[in-house]
């Protein structure tokens, strides 16, 4: 009938088990460990109240999950949790590799394998994983965790692939540590785990000395009692005589033989079959045994030593009866990092084709003649550029903003292609200029029809905006001219309407990210930049007038240098209707 306020255990459970959940205004989170670790490490408190944390992580270095996936926390941030009671731990999945198989045999805790096939196919689905050909859960009674992710080839980096899969998916997984729990004080604390099974000792020792208490006390009791009857037993013929004749037995008993009144009706409630003389044997030898421990407990209640050598020894018990070995190993890992989706995708080489009205499409190998493909009625061919199919591609607009899409998204060139207005939001009205694709750190030159321009690298074309983004600002009745890659050039040359041909060296414009431009020719009102063109001073240039033909080189070709701002010079007579400028290769 009697109900206990706690429950005692012999060994600190709250960090055994541990335990999750949410309360009025405060959580907690305490990962379950290892007992044969714990037990370890309490009793080198118990022996040493006054080691620092960092010696009792040598005993509890980490949680310990039901799971053999590997804990791929720094030390220094495992110690931190020991110490504050706060922090997060990882778990990563447990793989080999067979040629092209990547076999899971272990996952972290609490992380499905249905999930991960989920996870994995997903990605898959998407095309964000083209390196992966099948995934499959082979998992049976035999091999309780076995998932395989089959791959392309045996020449893909099946670690890289991991990586990335762990960066993407709980393969790798991170749990949180909040050590919040009512202590000794019956208040709700974070605290360390120093501090836990220091209040554990305590209140276990507050219990064992309680448990002998109570022990010696039924024992005292029994010694009593035991007293009491062996006076019985050396007077029995007496005892029989007092309580057939007396009329109070109990207190003459009491009188007669200087007993007490528990041991005077012990001795009234003994049965006839109890009289036997192997009896008074027997209660002689329980005599002796109570006597016997009831010393040693007296001991051990005196001695505080001997109740730690007690509460030690109880502990040794339990690990060896139920402790294991750690499941999770503690493994140093590289961090893992996602695969750029670039990176993944084969990188063929593509033509990228835009027609007048809009259309795109995209062509295998670099071939293609795009001027010479088929095109919707009323439609032709506009612009192309050549890269590979893991690449991105810029659109330029009329209005100088840029888009981009990546190339192994566009349909095929095998059929006429799909509207860009498909993939892209432009104001109404707004057609296309040009498509371009560069790496990254690619130099592009960007010129508008009213002498304006600058230097830029090729990633300031990218936004994931659908509308895209503000590249090149127009002044009022200007154009955009197609970008053009500077690779190796050192000048541009720039053909006016006004018949005058300037070239300038590249190292005088600007580099921007984007705007509007310096003036690289100075140009009336009504002129414009008909044609435009990259070279190196020891090339050719062509200036195409209707079907004359003039080829500037050499000296030819110095006259015409000039500083960026400048007219430049008036082309000989029957050129100055030039509209095109090429270079002779």
């Amino acid at each position: 009938m009697k109900e206990p306020v706690n429950l005692p255990a012999r060994v600190p459970n709250i960090l055994l088990n541990g335990t999750t959940g949410i309360a009025v205004g405060m959580a907690t989170d305490i990962p379950p460990h290892n007992l044969r670790e714990v037990v370890k490490g309490t009793i080198a408190l118990i022996r040493n109240p006054n080691l620092t944390d960092e010696k009792i992580a040598d005993y509890i270095p980490a949680p310990d999950l039901p799971t053999k996936a590997e804990i791929i926390t720094p030390p220094a941030e495992l110690l931190k949790i020991q110490t504050t009671g706060r922090g997060s731990y990882r778990m990563r999945a447990v793989y080999t590799i067979d040629k092209n198989e990547i076999i899971i045999t272990e996952l972290p805790y609490q992380v499905s394998g249905s999930k991960i096939i989920t996870q994995i196919a997903d990605q898959m689905q998407a095309k964000k994983l083209p390196l992966v050909s099948d995934v499959r859960d082979e998992s049976d009674h035999v091999n309780p965790t076995r998932l395989v992710i089959v791959l392309r080839s045996n020449r893909i980096d099946a670690e890289a692939v991991m990586s990335h899969l762990f960066a993407t998916t709980d393969l790798e997984s991170s749990y949180r540590v909040n050590m919040n729990m009512i202590g000794a004080d019956g208040r709700p604390q974070v605290k360390s785990i120093r501090r836990i099974l220091l209040e554990w000792i305590e209140i276990r020792k507050t219990t064992v000395t309680r448990r002998l208490q109570y022990h010696l006390n039924k024992i005292e009791k029994r010694l009593h009692i035991l007293g009491g009857l062996i006076i019985a037993y050396l007077n029995i013929d007496e005892v029989i005589r007092i309580i057939r004749e007396e009329e109070q037995p109990k207190s003459v008993l009491m009188a007669r033989f200087g007993i007490d009144e528990i041991q005077a009706e012990a001795i009234l409630e003994l049965k006839l079959r109890h009289l036997a003389k192997l009896e008074e044997m027997q209660l002689r030898r329980e005599q002796e045994e109570l006597e016997a421990k009831a010393a040693v407990i007296r001991e051990q209640l005196a001695n505080p030593e001997s109740l730690k050598t007690l509460i030690i020894s109880e502990l040794k018990e339990d690990a060896k009866k139920f402790g294991d070995d750690r499941r999770s190993p503690i493994v140093q890992r590289a961090e893992a990092a996602a695969i750029n989706e670039t990176e993944m995708l084969p990188a063929d080489p593509v033509t990228v084709v835009l027609s007048e009205a809009g259309w795109i499409r995209c062509a295998k190998g670099h071939e293609v003649e795009a001027e010479n493909l088929n095109f919707r009625a009323g439609d032709q061919y506009l612009s192309h550029a050549q890269g590979k199919s893991n690449q991105r591609v810029y659109v330029i607009d009329d209005t100088g903003r840029s888009y981009a899409l990546p190339i192994n998204s566009l349909p095929s060139a095998r059929g006429l292609g799909e509207p860009l207005s498909s993939k892209l939001s432009p104001a109404s009205g707004v057609g296309f200029k040009q498509v371009l694709v560069a790496d990254d750190e690619a130099e592009i030159l960007a010129i508008s029809s009213k002498g304006y321009g600058f230097k830029t690298q090729a990633k300031q074309l990218d936004t994931s905006a659908k509308a895209g983004k503000a590249f090149l600002n127009l002044s009022e009745g200007a154009e955009v001219m197609n970008l053009q890659l500077l690779k190796d050039a050192t000048h541009v040359a720039l053909l006016s309407s006004a018949g005058r041909l300037l070239i300038v060296d590249l190292a005088e414009l600007p580099v921007l990210n984007k705007g509007k431009g310096n003036k690289l020719i100075q140009l009336e009102a009504s002129d414009q930049i008909l044609s435009m063109t990259l070279l190196k001073l020891d090339e050719t240039i062509q200036v195409l007038a209707g079907q004359q033909q003039l080829k500037l080189k050499g000296d030819d070709l110095q006259k015409y240098l000039g500083k960026r701002g400048a007219k430049g010079q008036l082309l000989p007579r029957g050129y100055q209707k030039a509209n095109k400028l090429l270079i002779q290769r």
